[in-house]
């Protein structure tokens, strides 16, 4: 089989590589080059813009890919661009979409494929919703081979998931936690969520490829654990070997002092998220997502502590914290 990733040297990206060299698939990478040196040597490397339309047109001219997945499409216009490039020239192109498209908040606790998707108070999901929406036209109206995947919140050896953190710096949570500052939960920390290992999307996503029966379809490929904010907390701690100390502030609050997190929380993160993964096991009876939280994020802080020039720390984002922190508690003061 051969399947074009555009990306592929990305956090969930990355598992997907892996796994599909390993299972013997003919891998190209569609990269602008940045992340050679953790791709597979059994992938092809294709170092070319996408957004270079007269590379990409050279490029595709006798070229078929029997799958294509493009890991980087954000916006309808990104949509068009492919449409036009791929048209005709794949059997099957997979949009990597997200679960944040869906409902927020939900109506029902329990959320599957059929569930609407309305997601206002999030650029990032609206992009998404307004991405798919062009898919499904181009595959009504021409036949475009596409299925549609919703990762959840995936996270790998480089990151450790919380929903208050910091991206590019995940050290950040970790030292915080062993400095003895306290870290903020969303509400009161018992909303249900589910984070999920990337090596599981990758068995789920990779189970997909060929399948002309998922065609037109949606999929959302998680985990199947779910726990409270307070609980993953707990088990970042016992991973670091050091008791967290929770504070916990309404998502309002924390994006008044923050207002970066406002579309992740209010669009995401601060309501009970638990989605039912029946329909990827019956696309592919395989799947299982077999790495629980406790022994992943394990994997993740031995990396970081085995990797010392990866443990940056946010200080920007720290001191924000920090002080929407003493704000609060000086504001619970004031009422006491």
């Amino acid at each position: 089989m051969k399947v074009l990733f555009i990306g592929g040297t990305g956090l969930i990206s990355s598992a997907a590589t892996k796994l599909a060299v390993e299972q013997g698939i003919d891998l190209y990478l569609l990269t602008r080059g940045k992340r050679d040196a953790s791709v597979p040597k059994k992938a092809t490397m294709i170092h070319v813009d996408i957004n270079n339309r007269e590379e990409m047109k050279a490029l595709l001219k006798d070229k078929h890919f029997d799958v294509v997945v493009n890991w980087i499409n954000f916006s309808p216009k990104d949509i068009e661009r492919d449409i036009a490039y791929f048209s005709r020239k794949t059997n099957q192109y997979i949009f990597i979409s997200t679960v944040a498209t869906y409902q927020s908040p939900p109506a029902f606790y329990k959320l599957d494929e059929s569930t609407p998707q309305n997601n206002p108070v999030w650029d990032y999901a609206i992009n998404k919703i307004a991405s798919e929406e062009r898919l499904m036209k181009e595959y009504r109206d021409h036949s475009f081979p596409i299925t549609i995947v919703r990762p959840s919140h995936t996270y790998g050896d480089t990151t450790i998931p919380f929903a208050v953190s910091s991206g590019a710096h995940p050290w950040t949570l970790v030292d915080r936690i062993e400095k003895g500052k306290k870290i903020i939960v969303p509400g009161d920390g018992t909303s249900l969520w589910t984070i999920t290992h990337n090596s599981d999307f990758a068995k789920g996503l990779v189970g997909l490829f060929g399948n002309m029966q998922t065609i037109g379809h949606a999929f959302h490929i998680t985990s199947d654990e779910v726990k409270t904010w307070n609980q993953y907390l707990d088990v970042i701690g016992d991973a670091v070997g050091v008791e967290p100390k929770p504070i916990h502030m309404t998502t309002e609050c924390i994006s008044l002092f923050m207002p970066a997190f406002k579309g992740p929380l209010y669009g995401d993160a601060s309501n009970s998220f638990v989605v039912d993964n029946h329909k990827i096991k019956t696309f592919v009876p395989t799947y299982m997502a077999t790495t629980n939280f406790e022994t992943g994020i394990r994997q993740s802080i031995n990396y970081f502590r085995n990797n010392p020039e990866l443990q940056t720390v946010d200080e920007q984002l720290n001191e924000k914290m920090d002080f929407a922190i003493d704000s609060y508690e000086t504001f619970l003061a004031s009422i006491k």
